[in-house]
C-alpha cells in the first residue's frame, strides 16, 4: 500500500461529543428541534450539508450563519483543549516514519489547521483535504479521491482509518481498503462496518503488517 489516509474527527481527535455538545446547543438555543438520530445523521456530512440540516431543524438562520457560529465555537473549545483519542500522536508519528499519510476530514479547514498544529502532527501529513473543498461529503467518495488524487497515488493503492457509518462507505466507495476503529460511544452501523478489511480496537493496534 503507498499511503495511508486518516480521518480526523472520531479517529485522531475525540471530538465527536464536542460536536454534539456544540450542535446540540445550538439547535436548542436557537428553536429548533433536536432528533433522535440527527448525531448519526451529521457524522460525516461537510460544513455547508449539516448546516443546512440544522436549519430544516428549524434554527432561524441562514445554513452559512448557522455554520460560522458552530465553527467558531468549536474552534473556542479546541483552544482550550485538543481531545486527542488514546495513541493518536504515537501512531500518526510511527506509520508516517514508514509510509505517505494524508487526511480526509469532514471539519471545516480552520478546525482541521487548529487541531493538527495543537497536536504537533501537522509536518506528519502529505496531504490534508477538508470535504468543504470537494463537490459532496461523507459517505460521497469525494474527499477519500482527493486525498489520493493530491497524494499523487491510486486510491486502490491507499490504506484509509475511519470510525463512522459515513467514513466507512465513503472510503469503501472511493476503492480504498478500510481499516475500522470503531467509536466506543458512536459505533457504525454493521452494513458500514462490513465494508473494512479490518477492524481494530484502537490506534494502538494500528501497525503497517494489516496490509504489508
Amino acid at each position: 500500500m503507498e499511503a495511508w489516509v486518516f480521518d480526523l474527527d472520531g479517529v485522531l481527535v475525540d471530538s465527536e461529543p464536542v460536536w454534539e455538545e456544540v450542535r446540540r446547543a445550538f439547535v436548542a438555543g436557537h428553536g429548533g428541534t433536536w432528533q433522535p438520530d440527527t448525531q448519526s445523521r451529521l457524522m460525516g456530512m461537510s460544513t455547508p450539508e449539516w448546516a443546512s440540516y440544522l436549519h430544516e431543524l428549524g434554527v432561524a438562520l441562514p445554513p452559512g450563519e448557522i455554520a460560522r457560529q458552530v465553527v467558531a465555537r468549536m474552534a473556542e473549545r479546541y483552544r482550550e483543549h485538543v481531545p486527542l483519542m488514546p495513541h493518536a500522536q504515537e501512531t500518526v508519528r510511527r506509520l508516517a516514519g514508514r509510509h505517505t499519510l494524508g487526511l480526509a476530514s469532514s471539519s471545516p479547514r480552520a478546525l482541521i489547521d487548529v487541531v493538527l498544529d495543537a497536536a504537533d502532527l501537522a509536518g506528519c501529513f502529505a496531504a490534508t483535504v477538508s470535504t468543504e473543498e470537494v463537490a459532496r461529503g461523507k459517505p460521497a467518495p469525494d474527499g477519500y479521491l482527493e486525498a489520493a488524487s493530491r497524494l499523487g497515488v491510486d486510491p486502490r493503492s491507499c490504506v484509509a482509518v475511519e470510525d463512522s457509518s459515513n467514513g466507512l462507505r465513503s472510503a469503501h466507495t472511493a476503492g480504498m481498503r478500510v481499516v475500522a476503529v470503531p467509536h466506543p460511544r458512536y459505533p457504525p452501523a454493521p452494513d458500514a462496518l462490513a465494508l473494512a478489511s479490518a477492524v481494530v480496537r484502537d490506534l494502538g493496534s494500528l501497525t503497517s503488517d494489516l496490509f504489508g
